[in-house]
């Protein structure tokens, strides 16, 4: 089993709904087991056009799937919560994005892990400090 660090976010919707459902769609639809979640933290978005608010969260999981194949699994998740690609970004559903995936490093087109701009989202690492200090702290 794989351990790895899944980070939440949405502000469009129902943002807590969302989030919550992506967290049980985690474990239904890609037969994941998630092991922790972070609080639900409300932020301002970083970044992109003029938009509201997010509710952010991080969860934990264990996974037999590959890091490529948990990609795909959670852009499907975020497809059927709604999730339209658009403006770089802009408003969403759901984001859900990789930031660790054991202590692999991957530098490929359209998955890069641990996820590179970590280091700037304190709404990715107070909740990623809760769940996870000891992984927080290699930041």
């Amino acid at each position: 089993m794989t351990v790895a660090y899944i980070g939440l976010g949405s502000n469009l919707g129902g943002r807590r709904k969302n989030i919550l459902s992506a967290i049980k769609m985690i474990g239904a639809i890609l037969g994941t087991r998630v092991t922790k979640v972070s609080t639900i933290i409300e932020t301002v978005p970083v970044g992109g056009p003029p938009q509201g608010k997010f509710l952010n969260a991080v969860a934990e999981i264990q996974t037999n799937l590959a890091c490529r194949d948990l990609l795909t699994g959670l852009q499907s998740i975020e497809g059927r919560l709604g999730r339209v690609r658009g403006v770089l970004n802009g408003p969403r559903s759901i984001d859900l994005d990789i930031l660790f995936f054991n202590d692999q490093t991957i530098h490929e087109k359209d998955l890069i892990v641990p996820h590179p701009r970590i280091k700037e989202r304190d709404f990715v690492l107070g909740p990623l400090k809760e769940i996870a200090p000891v992984v927080a702290a290699k930041i």
